[in-house]
């Protein structure tokens, strides 16, 4: 799906939205939530190429699959933590979408663990003892 079509999607989503709101705003919300969900796994396939052209890059520089896997996982979380906060606030629970992001935000931290301890490791071999 080219940017046109997301971008026509989203503004016929956004004009239904509006008029649903009034009439059964449980359902404005799904509807928006559903046309989120459907731009997000329209571009599942560019994001697919993107981790290949990503993979195959790590392979010709010889570097460690670990740090791209790590680093892709690391992305993953911080798109599905965005999105997720978004529809929370889009339901109107700011709240709950700052708890959202904070969970992603740790979940990162964690998961840069490993490369932080290589880093450091890398730099104290570096200097002289």
């Amino acid at each position: 799906m080219g940017i046109l079509q997301v971008v026509g999607l989203g503004l016929i989503a956004t004009f239904l939205v509006l008029v649903l709101k009034e009439q059964k705003p449980v359902f404005a919300f799904l509807l928006a939530t559903f046309t989120g969900i459907i731009i997000f796994l329209s571009l599942a396939g560019k994001i697919s190429e993107v981790v290949r052209v990503l993979q195959s890059l790590a392979e010709r520089a010889h570097v460690n699959t670990l740090f791209l896997e790590t680093i892709l996982k690391i992305i993953g979380i911080a798109y599905i933590a965005e999105f997720g906060a978004q529809v929370t606030r889009d339901a109107g629970q700011g709240s709950i979408a700052s708890k959202i992001e904070l969970a992603g935000k740790i979940l990162i931290l964690v998961m840069a663990i490993p490369i932080i301890t290589i880093v450091i490791e890398s730099i104290i071999q570096i200097l002289p003892s």
